[in-house]
This record gives structure tokens, sequence and C-alpha cells, in this order.
């Protein structure tokens, strides 16, 4: 069901003094939201979420007529299960891992910048809790501006712009439409890449070793969506070229690589796996990884990255292999949203 911890405690009145239902206005919202997740790692849950997620035209721009009978048929006869596996080996006491960290930093903020006018609150692109959900509890508690921050640093059209989709169809179906602000991506705002470079000098001290290289994973995409005009591929490269000039590394000791390709397309390369399983070959022996693409941990950095990557790596002859965690609910994370927020804000509400 839908979380909603973060909905303000002041009470709407249920009717008007003349009788008609009540009207509450005047206040600010402010809507986190991720990729989304599933309510559980059962067959049903899994295969419920998947359907949401691989349907959505800006994920797979096949034809629905030719891609939801491949969909319903052996991808989701067979696809729930593995992944629901996949999610075991990761699943929090909370529920899914991007669940619980989007949700405390959604309370963290609140802690940092709501009050009785400043309605914090988070969603979920597929799964629970809904954009619509969301978008509908705030324009009821009184949110007749609603800021929108899809938790990408990278802008893809397979991410940000269906966040931001999904969004302007659920105030479509309002019939009073609160003003609404999209956040720009944050690949290279230099907090970002302060909180980034920080984590990872931090990480790497911490190590017994001295990583040969550090490879910095990222999600990928068709390159065909590339092709077509998609800056995600140039946005990856600059949050890795930026971290590397911050971190004074010399050119080419941090890779780019993208992970999590599906079907047979070509997807953007180098592949992070067919990298991990080449390495040790060429005398890469101790490794860091990163990724960048992520703000919380999730399925792909937790399973993909820090168990299967790790698997490939020592199996091709790696010896040291360590994953940074993502920024999560750490206060540097925080602070990069509430600096995000602020910004988004302007004209809105009084800034400190």
């Amino acid at each position: 069901m839908p979380d909603t911890r973060f909905a303000s405690t002041a009470r709407v009145p249920d009717k008007a003094p003349d009788g008609h239902p009540a009207i509450a206005e005047g206040k600010t919202g402010v809507l986190l939201v991720n990729l989304g997740t599933p309510d559980g790692t059962d067959y049903w849950s899994m295969r419920r979420y998947l359907s949401e997620f691989l349907s959505d035209r800006r994920v797979i721009e096949l034809n629905p007529l030719l891609w939801q009978p491949i969909l319903q048929g052996p991808i989701l006869t067979f696809r729930p299960s593995k992944s629901g596996e996949a999610y075991k080996k990761v699943w929090m006491e909370e529920g899914s891992p991007l669940l619980v960290y989007t949700r405390r930093q959604a309370e963290k903020l609140a802690a940092r910048i709501g009050s009785d006018k400043v309605l914090v609150d988070f969603a979920m692109n597929y799964g629970n809790p809904s954009i619509a959900s969301k978008v509908e509890r705030l324009t009821r508690e009184g949110c007749t501006r609603i800021a929108v921050l899809a938790l990408y640093p990278q802008y893809s059209a397979t991410t940000t712009a269906s966040v931001y989709d999904r969004t302007f169809r659920a105030i479509e179906k309002l019939r009073w439409q609160p003003a609404v602000r999209t956040a720009q991506p944050f690949h290279d705002h230099p907090d970002y890449i302060e909180a980034l470079a920080t984590s990872i000098r931090e990480h790497i001290q911490g190590l017994d070793f001295t990583p040969d290289r550090v490879l910095m994973s990222y999600h990928g995409i068709p390159k065909s969506y590339f092709e077509q005009g998609d800056p995600y591929h140039c946005h990856c490269h600059k949050t890795t070229r930026l971290v590397a000039e911050k971190l004074g590394w010399d050119k080419g000791f941090a890779m780019t690589t993208f992970q999590s390709r599906f079907g047979p397309t070509e997807w953007l390369q180098p592949y992070t796996d067919k990298t991990l399983e080449a390495l040790p070959g060429e005398g890469v022996k101790k490794l860091v990884v990163v990724s960048p693409a992520f703000i919380s941990d999730c399925l792909e950095t937790l399973e993909e990255i820090s168990i299967l990557g790790h698997e490939q790596f020592t199996e091709a002859g790696g010896t040291h292999y360590s994953v940074v965690p993502c920024l999560n609910d750490s206060e540097r994370a925080i602070d990069l949203l509430e600096t995000l927020m602020k910004r988004d804000l302007a004209g809105w509400v009084e800034q400190d």
C-alpha cells in the first residue's frame, strides 16, 4: 500500500461553512521519485511489477502489438521467478532496498525543509507507492504547487522522462491542477560530484588494498536510443570525467561501462560484465566499482554488481574487489537533495 507517513498532520475540514466540500490550498509539495519496486519477491508480485515496468513505451519502444504478446507470454512466464530469487538476496526487513532508502531520504529531507506549508513525500514510477496516489494526496492536502525530482543523476528518456510523463498523466485527471516543476538532471552538479567523489575517496581509504583501476558502471540503454538523441551516454561520461578530475586521477584510471542490458539488441558499450571478465587478463587484479547512475542501492547494485560482479571478476583471476555504496540516506545525500530542491523551490518558498 502507498506510504503516507510524510502527510501533513493538519486536518483538512470535510466541509466549508456553507456546507460545500472544503478546499485546502496554498501549500507546496516536494515529490521524490525513483524507479520502482515490487511489493514482494513472490511470483505474482514480481509479475505485476515487471509487466508495468516493461510495458512503459519509454522503456521498450517496440510497437505494443508486437511486444505485448512476447512480454505477457514467455517473458512474464519465466522472468518473475528468476527476478524474485535475485531480490531475495538483497531484500531488507522493511522491503526492497530502493523503497527503504527512498523513504528514508524523504523522511530526512522533510526534517530539513518540511513545514506546515511544505510537504515532502516520495513515490515510485512503477509499483507502490505510485506517483498518481501521491499527487492525489498532495493536492488533497492543499498543495497548489508540486516540485518533482526524478532521482536519476543522468537524464534518459527511459527514466527521467518516464517519471515526468506519469506525473503529468496523474495531473491530467485532476479538476484543479497544481502548478508543477520538474527538475533538471544533476549529473554535473558540483554538489553531486563532490558527494560522489568524497564517498569514493573515503571508501578507498578504508580498504586494505590499492585498486589498479576504478570501474564506473552505469545502467545501460539500447544503443539506438542514444543514436536517436538520448543524452544519457554523454551525461554518464561527463560524470566519470568530473569525478576523476575532482579526485586527481590519471587519465584512464576510471573506466565507464554499462550494465543490465536486456534482450538481443545492442546496448551502450563497453558492457560491465564483459569488462569484469576481461580486466584480470589485462593485469587489473584489484578493482573498485562505483554505480553513479543510482543514488540509492538497489537490485542492480547489490545483486548484479556486488554479488554477480564479484563472482565474474574473481573467477576471471581478480584478487581484490570492492563496491562503493550508493549515497543512500547519508548526510551528504540529504545535503545534495536539499540543495537541489531549494533550487527548484525558488520563488515558491522563502529560502533561509
